[in-house]
């Protein structure tokens, strides 16, 4: 910086005398301070497109975080230097001021630097690792980028106090001290943010998993996992903010990570079928061991469960290959029609709620029952025996 005050002043008072000098010297300062930036400019667009084409990501992410801190370096140090000139000439206390915002400037372009540089860096670990077929997590990723940038933010922060006078012992002294007040007056901020960090430590749930709570009502999908709350899209597209703080303290469900889906059925046929009854669970069982989309290594049951009132029944329990919630109805439904021809196949037919009602004289009888609205029917208007 000395000797470029002194080459200003010999250049001016060479050149140039009496009122005029100081406003030269602001000239060529805030003229170079232009030809500067101008050319850092095309100088990191150069290299930036060399860095792409070569396929060097780091570097490429470290020239990219540059650009825009570089431009505020640059027109904060010429500006700083042209007040710092005006000041000499013309002792404007405004002007006195411009040592201090260049030490501010130089520490804010520095920290805004390297928080640009950490979240190129994430964005750089995540695609790599999708390129090489890595296994990154993403959210863990981002938690530690912004433990970093919030790391660099603080430094920053007392950097620039103590370059403005203030004493970072009596700062530190002061939080520590005003720490219990500020600590109740933010304690949900703070409940809020811990609950931000479990969330991404433990990972009970990523951006895009179905969750839901049987707790409170919250069901939905995850869209945003911020540091003080969580955006869930509902299933009928309302947006659902939920403190990260309530997941610390409610039982949470994730469907999304299940390993299958379970098919689980009573199905009844008729007591005049009883005598099928082992053919058809016989044969229902062979048809799920053969189908594509049934998981034949999970329980599969299909047994006579039950004598109901209106039928006798027998369980289908199984689960799909698929967990995707269109694709298991539409298997579903296959096998509930396949077991429904496999019925009628027996000659057989599934049952509905039925009654038999005997009359005096009368034997009773398996088939031709009525079902229970004729019931109803019968036992209203049928004449009673005399």
């Amino acid at each position: 910086m000395c000797w470029f005050m002194e080459f200003l002043s010999e250049f001016s008072f060479g050149y140039l005398t009496g009122h005029w000098t100081w406003i030269t010297q602001v000239f060529v300062v805030i003229f170079l301070s232009l030809i500067l930036n101008f050319t850092q400019g095309r100088f990191l667009r150069w290299v930036h497109a060399k860095l792409v084409a070569g396929g060097n990501r780091w570097a490429d992410s470290i020239v990219e975080a540059l650009k825009n801190p570089l431009t505020l370096l640059i027109w904060i140090l010429g500006l700083t230097f042209a007040g710092d000139i005006i000041y000499a000439a013309t002792e404007t206390p405004i002007f006195g001021a411009a040592d201090v915002v260049r030490n501010v400037g130089v520490i804010a372009a520095i920290a805004w630097f390297l928080t640009r540089l950490i979240r190129n860096g994430e964005k750089v670990i995540i695609k790599k690792a999708g390129i090489n077929n890595q296994r990154v997590d993403q959210h863990t990723a981002e938690a530690v980028s912004k433990l970093l940038r919030l790391a660099v933010l603080i430094t920053a922060s007392l950097v620039i106090l103590q370059t403005l006078g203030f004493s970072i012992s009596g700062v530190l002294a002061f939080g520590g001290l005003g720490g219990i007040v500020i600590g109740l007056a933010a304690r949900d901020f703070v409940s809020n943010f811990f609950g931000g960090l479990t969330i991404y430590l433990d990972r009970p749930f990523h951006v895009g998993d179905w969750i839901r709570s049987p707790d409170r009502n919250i069901e939905g999908t995850v869209e945003e996992i911020g540091w003080r709350q969580t955006r869930i899209r509902t299933f009928d597209k309302r947006p659902l903010y939920v403190p990260n703080s309530i997941f610390t303290t409610i039982a949470l469900e994730n469907p999304s990570r299940m390993t299958h889906r379970r098919i689980y059925e009573n199905i009844g046929i008729r007591y005049a079928d009883i005598n099928v009854m082992a053919k058809i669970t016989a044969d229902v069982k062979a048809m799920l061991r053969e189908h594509p989309e049934i998981a034949a290594d999970q329980t599969m049951i299909v047994n006579f469960n039950a004598f109901s009132e209106s039928s006798i029944d027998f369980m289908l329990y199984t689960f799909t290959k698929t967990t995707d919630w269109v694709k298991y109805h539409e298997v579903k439904q296959d096998v509930l029609l396949k077991v429904a021809d496999i019925i009628a196949k027996h000659g057989a037919e599934i049952a509905f709620p039925t009654r038999t009602l005997h009359l005096e004289g009368q034997e009773p009888q398996y088939a031709g029952l009525p079902n229970k609205a004729d019931e109803t029917l019968l036992g209203s208007q049928a004449p009673r025996p005399r």
